[in-house]
């Protein structure tokens, strides 16, 4: 009798292996009976990952958006998944165990199933919690292996690994092949070792398409005895995504497998309402280098799952560095050469910080401090001068052990700046906080919500959570999309109630005057363009967004004259934040400060990079609020 293989739809990974926003709940909902009613599916990835995150940026409430969205799944019979980082959570920094194990109570009562559990450095102290929370709230409990290519990653680790996973508790065992690098063989001989161990475990496996292995990956996984398969489709599919429904089909079919059959009407459904979805608002952030595939990935080997952003960060580092370029009258890169750069020195650091897997957020770490390498390097600095607490965390050991060893250059840096080194559980050095958040919430008059999710929400994206419900989260975001429509051509006059239906692939439009509707109230923008196609449009017109993005100044106390006035400046472009902890007390109007006292961080390409003052004084001025964007050279900090 053939061995049957089911299929997941990775929905949510699609967008975000695409791009940097997911679709609105209204759409979720629309397209979600199309999906069942394609009639192959088993599981769906509903949630997880950046999902909850995203939704706020936009002003969405996350909680909705779960509960709505996975419900047509529920009431099918689908089993739904999420995607969460173990010691991170569903964020990109270290969660108290108090709020883990919340998240996974929650999840189960918003519809969620199984919990697909990560660990960026696969270090199991960091997924025992995982295990353990996610069976006691009933959800399945599936970890995942964070494959990666290098001296340390055999056979033999992975094997061990996944041992260690089960026997611990876990239900499942995913292959998580998140850049796609895994070498297919090798892949089979993994999974035929865990079935040998473990033959009732059900196993994944899930790949990106990008360096091109995925179909022969996924043959060899499912002649080696997997369950499941991950897939995308269309037009999501391939590039940094994943294999596509149609063609992993046919190929399983055709191997002698038994495979559903797919109702092609409800396909071409789905994948029309997604790509409506695209030309509504969500093909602004996507970038046509990500639908399509390169073996380049090969070396570097980063994920699919953040090249979305990865183009984004570049095309914003590399209008910063050709800015400073021009200022010195040296000669300007392109968006390729930066790439090639990055990806070369992407292949250089990752031995020197002893061999992480690439995966979030571990691949953010070393794609950013790389970035950042090049961007110093190209202006004539040394390398590592640079480097994130974030970063720094995961070399010192306080997020999980490092796979290889860390470099020894940078174990004596670390000891000139003074910094430790931690070989204990991490989970340790991240106490309880929902006692703290609940008090915040009781303060500001906020309900925690039913089943403590808006409760949850603040404990796992303070800073986020704070901009959604003051609403800056909407704004800045019709901001940010302000300003891509201010870059296209021969758009018609559009209403934005919701968010603007003006994306349409291929072309590129150049709107005059534009109507944006903000809580309910709109207002006329006219947009300005300079006469020879050069330098940034001008917007006119007093709306919420035009506001938001002027960046109001937080604190300013009265200063009679510039004499003796210092500065402190913005070393690269991101969001500031006066600070990253909520334990941690903010600097304000009055306060003296030394050199080399943090004076506040920015948030670039999703790590915080801590500010330290180079002058001393008592603080006149703050230039920016939290969370304001900022450029490099930007002041930030007046001090006399």
């Amino acid at each position: 009798m053939a061995k049957e293989i089911k299929f997941s739809l990775l929905y949510r990974d699609m967008w975000q292996s695409a791009g940097k926003y997911v679709p609105t709940v209204e759409q979720l909902k629309e397209v979600a009976p199309a999906i069942v009613e394609m009639g192959c599916f088993a599981r769906v990835e509903t949630n997880g990952g950046g999902f909850e995150q995203i939704n706020l940026l936009f002003g969405e409430n996350p909680n909705k958006a779960v509960r709505e969205w996975t419900q047509p799944f529920n009431d099918a019979g689908i089993q739904t998944h999420m995607l969460e980082r173990g010691l991170n959570g569903i964020r990109m920094s270290p969660v108290p165990a108090d709020v883990r194990r919340l998240m996974f109570q929650l999840k189960k009562k918003q519809g969620t199933d199984i919990s697909r559990s990560f660990d960026g450095l696969n270090d199991p102290r960091n997924l025992e919690n995982s295990i353990k929370f996610a069976k006691e709230a009933g959800m399945i409990s599936q970890a995942a292996l964070s494959l990666t290519v290098s001296p340390v990653h055999t056979i033999e680790y992975y094997t061990n690994l996944a041992n260690t996973l089960i026997k611990m508790g876990a239900d499942e065992i995913c292959i998580k092949d998140m850049a796609g690098v895994g070498r297919p063989v090798s892949i089979g001989k993994i999974i035929k070792n865990i079935k040998e161990l473990h033959p009732n475990v059900a196993i994944t496996y899930h790949g990106h398409a990008g360096p091109g292995f995925q179909m022969a990956s996924i043959l060899e996984a499912a002649n080696a005895g997997v369950e499941y398969i991950d897939v995308g489709m269309e037009p999501l599919s391939w590039g940094t995504g994943h294999a596509d429904l149609l063609a992993v089909q046919s190929m399983l079919k055709d191997a002698g497998f038994k495979v559903a059959d797919i109702n092609m009407k409800a396909y071409m459904k789905v994948r029309s309402l997604t790509q409506k979805f695209m030309d509504d608002f969500l093909g602004y952030y996507i970038s046509n280098k990500n639908r399509v595939m390169n073996s380049l990935l090969i070396g570097p080997g980063l994920p699919g799952g953040m090249m979305g952003s990865l183009m984004s960060d570049l095309e914003d580092n590399l209008k910063s560095l050709n800015k400073w370029k021009r200022k010195h009258n040296q000669p300007e890169l392109t968006q390729d050469d930066l790439m090639i750069k990055l990806f070369e020195e992407v292949s250089y650091v990752w031995p020197k910080v002893g061999f992480p897997p690439l995966v979030t957020p571990y691949s953010q770490y070393v794609k950013n401090l790389a970035l950042l390498n090049v961007v110093q390097i190209e202006k004539g600095r040394e390398r590592w001068s640079m480097i994130a607490d974030n970063v720094w965390d995961m070399m010192l050991g306080k997020t999980g052990k490092l796979p290889g060893q860390l470099a020894p250059e940078l174990v004596e840096m670390a000891k000139e700046q003074g910094r430790e080194f931690y070989t204990g559980n991490p989970q340790d050095l991240y106490p309880n906080q929902l006692d703290e958040f609940r008090a915040e919430m009781k303060k500001n008059n906020w309900s925690t919500g039913k089943d403590d999710e808006e409760l949850f929400e603040l404990a796992m994206h303070p800073e986020q959570y704070r901009a959604y419900k003051s609403g800056d989260a909407r704004k800045y975001f019709l901001a940010d999309l302000e300003k891509k429509r201010a870059k296209s051509e021969d758009t018609e006059l559009t209403d934005s109630t919701e968010v603007p239906a003006i994306f349409s692939s291929g072309n590129n439009y150049q709107p005059k005057t534009l109507i944006v509707n903000v809580d309910n109230e709109e207002y006329l923008v006219n947009i300005s363009y300079p006469q020879n196609g050069e330098g940034a449009a001008a917007v006119s017109g007093t709306t919420p967004a035009a506001v938001a993005a002027q960046q109001p100044v937080a604190q300013q106390a009265p200063v009679s004259s510039n004499s003796g006035t210092k500065e402190v400046t913005s070393p690269l472009e991101g969001k500031f934040f006066l600070t990253k902890e909520a334990s941690e007390k903010p600097l304000k109007v009055g306060d003296t400060i030394k050199v080399n006292d943090i004076v506040g961080y920015i948030e670039s390409m999703k790590t915080y990079n801590a500010i330290a003052s180079e002058v001393e004084g008592t603080v006149t001025e703050i230039c920016y609020a939290n969370g304001s964007s900022v450029e490099e050279e930007d002041i930030l900090v007046k001090v006399k």
